[in-house]
This record gives C-alpha cells, sequence and structure tokens, in this order.
C-alpha cells in the first residue's frame, strides 16, 4: 500500500457576486489578496490546507480551483454580475465537494472534513428553492463528505437565512447593523484568514480541529421561533 502524504483541510471561501455587491469590490480584492499572502506566510500552515475560491450570483464561477498555496502564484478576482442564487451554490458543492475529495485522495492524502465560508450581503433571490440542495450537501448520510458551513451575512442578509445556511449555529454570525458594509467584508477576510491559520496549527497537534474565529463587527446569528 502506497505511504500517506499526508492529512489536508480542503477549504471553500464562496463569495456573492451579485450586483449589490459592486461597491464594494476593492474590499473583496483586498480581502483576497490578503487571504492568499496570510497562508502564503505561513508554508507550514498552508501545507495541511487546500485553498478554493468561487464566486456566486445566478450561477458558480470558480475564481480558484483547489489549490496549494505554497505555490499557487494567481491571485483570484471577483466579478460583480447578476442576481444572488444560493441554490446554484449548494448545487455546485454537491458535485464539487465529493471530486475535489477523491482527487486528493488520488493524490495520496487523506482529507479532513471539507469547510465552506459563505459570504452574502442579501436575502436568496431564489427564494426557499435553495434549501432541496442545500439539505442534500449537509447530509452526511446523502453526502458523505458533508462539509462545515461557516455563513457571514452582511447589508440585507438576515440572521435566520444565516442560521439556516450555517452547519451549526455558532457558525452562524450577522454584520452589526451600523457597520459599513465595506468594513465588514474586511472583518471577513481578516477573521477566515486567522480561522484557517488556527486550524492548520490545530491539525498538527495530537487533536485536530476546526477553529472558527467571529469576525470583529459581528453578530452570532440568532433566529426568531
Amino acid at each position: 500500500m502506497a505511504e500517506t502524504k499526508g492529512v489536508l483541510l480542503p477549504a471553500y471561501v464562496v463569495a456573492d457576486e451579485s450586483g449589490s455587491m459592486g461597491p464594494y469590490q476593492q474590499e473583496l480584492s483586498h480581502g483576497l489578496a490578503s487571504l492568499c499572502e496570510g497562508l502564503r506566510a505561513e508554508p507550514m500552515i498552508a501545507a495541511k490546507l487546500r485553498l478554493a475560491v468561487l464566486g456566486f450570483s445566478d450561477d458558480v464561477q470558480v475564481r480558484l480551483a483547489v489549490a496549494d498555496m505554497r505555490t499557487e502564484t494567481t491571485l483570484p478576482q471577483l466579478t460583480i454580475r447578476g442576481l444572488t442564487a444560493y441554490g446554484a451554490v449548494f448545487d455546485d458543492l454537491l458535485s464539487r465537494i465529493p471530486a475535489d475529495v477523491q482527487w486528493l485522495r488520488d493524490q495520496g492524502y487523506k482529507v479532513h472534513r471539507p469547510v465552506v465560508f459563505f459570504l452574502s450581503d442579501g436575502q436568496p433571490t431564489d427564494r426557499g428553492s435553495w434549501q432541496r440542495p442545500h439539505a442534500r450537501l449537509t447530509d452526511k448520510s446523502q453526502t458523505p463528505t458533508a462539509p462545515n458551513i461557516i455563513a457571514c451575512g452582511i447589508g440585507d442578509a438576515q440572521a435566520a437565512t444565516m442560521v439556516k445556511v450555517a452547519t451549526r449555529p455558532e457558525f452562524a454570525f450577522v454584520a452589526k447593523a451600523e457597520t459599513d458594509i465595506g468594513q465588514a467584508i474586511s472583518e471577513f477576510f481578516h477573521s477566515l484568514t486567522a480561522s484557517l491559520v488556527a486550524s492548520g496549527h490545530a491539525l498538527n497537534s495530537g487533536s485536530p480541529q476546526l477553529v472558527v474565529n467571529r469576525p470583529d463587527q459581528f453578530t452570532m446569528a440568532i433566529d426568531e421561533v
């Protein structure tokens, strides 16, 4: 039997590219650049991760396929376009994540449960139809590679929606009402980078775990009952 090369954590950044994000494209670009630079500055940590960046609106576009950030030189760029179809995200991940995990296994790696960092500034324009593919994606009996999803809402995104998107209540966050959207985007990427670095350190320990940091200027999302 071939020797295992190591154990990896696949991490997906899923960013809203809908028209309402247009005024904040610079913050999105700076955030992605900061994320990539932050991982490259931690090569021992980056070795434990594989990063992908997806942009979504009416559909999903790959801005960075699953990559080793120690050697990846491309800086992903998001493109503002269309509406806010959450269903497109979960339909895409239903096929993408199992295929990526199998590809990594074929490369000789073991794979930790993937993590998705989801950022949106709006309510889903496909209304409730996104919930069916989301349910399939997050049901481990149907999708053995079901990811952990961290959901961050800014702008018009509502707390109740983020709670539904996140796979655990403590993984759902919304920006405080008084927070500027551009600042919230910057805080999201800062927290994302810190979470991946901390998770990478934890993967090197005897008790590997996913570490999720709450972005500054965000609160834990709480829905109504």
